[in-house]
């Protein structure tokens, strides 16, 4: 008989591996946590690996602040040939000469730091009139995309060995690096795309404090799994934090505000006496006003 599937909350910081998809490394974590709801702060695609965070439970509440963090990425591009997906993924369309020095690449890098304007992928899930697009790629059909503005916080040349060049980014969620790749190459003359790519980091987490599926099958029960697993408030710590009494706290939890006179104003953590993560709440004016609550400590 099955096992009922235990309403987990918290955070598993994944290490995916090369050769699935991010939907596929979710499904897995949540098969092996046997947890009912889940989802993950921004999709790695098949042929890249690393930093994967994964939420469980309530934790899916505060996945966004993730999701809008900037990322770090090791990139490494093949100079001198194009695919139809910027990645080893897509069919081959062009290959080139390439004739470029270490000074060559070395000089164009400028021009891709900063806020940059990308065009998003065919072969991406943005949505065309509700159909992500790499639908209408696989048809055929090109449809136009208009620029996006995305900022390339550093970029760093680690490897020069051309056609092979590694470069470390650091960058704006929303960034493309495939495009980035592509662009780079195009600048070039010669063409590029990506043949690996690893996520490093997202936010404040890093690809050291990562867990591997095999870490978790290998976990011999249940608590040892959920063990690895961190707090749903790891995914806002960089917000300004409130420890209300627990007539306030559960006021806050009934949906109501609450009088306080915060230091700051704007979107705060909240914890009861006890330092129990109770959600967010905005800061305004001596009042606090809930915003996104944990659903398990409401009264």
């Amino acid at each position: 008989m099955k096992p009922q599937r235990q309403p987990i909350d918290g955070v598993l910081l994944l290490n995916k591996p090369v050769g699935i998809t991010s939907n596929a490394a979710l499904q897995k974590a949540k098969w092996l946590l046997n947890a009912k709801k889940a989802g993950h702060t921004g999709t790695l695609d098949p042929f890249a690996d690393g930093l994967l965070p994964l939420c469980f439970g309530e934790a899916t509440k505060f996945s966004a602040y993730l999701l809008e963090a900037d990322k770090h990425y090791r990139a490494v591009l093949q100079l001198g040939v194009t695919t139809t997906t910027g990645d080893p993924e897509g069919e081959v369309l062009d290959t080139r000469e390439v004739a470029v020095s270490h000074a060559d690449i070395r000089a164009v890098l400028p021009r891709f730091t900063g806020e940059i304007e990308q065009i998003p992928p065919m072969h991406s899930a943005l949505k065309h009139q509700g159909r992500p697009l790499y639908e209408y790629a696989r048809a055929g059909i090109e449809i136009e995309r208009p620029p996006r503005k995305v900022t390339i916080r550093a970029l760093e040349l680690i490897e020069c060995d051309p056609p092979r060049v590694v470069l470390d980014v650091q960058c704006s969620a929303g960034t493309y690096i495939r495009t980035l790749a592509q662009d780079i190459g195009a600048v070039l003359g010669c063409g590029a795309h990506l043949t690996a790519l690893t996520r490093t980091t997202a936010g404040g987490f890093t690809l050291d404090q990562a867990h591997t599926l095999t870490d978790l099958e290998a976990a011999l029960d249940a608590s040892q799994r959920h063990a690895l697993l961190l707090p749903a408030d790891c995914l806002v710590a960089h917000l300004p934090a409130i420890q209300l009494d627990d007539a306030d706290a559960a006021a806050l939890c009934q949906g109501r505000s609450v009088p306080h006179l915060a230091e700051h104003q704007g979107l705060t953590r909240v914890y009861t006496a006890a330092r129990v993560f109770i959600g967010l709440a905005d800061a305004d004016a001596g009042q606090l006003l809930p915003r996104r609550l944990i659903a398990t400590q409401q009264a």
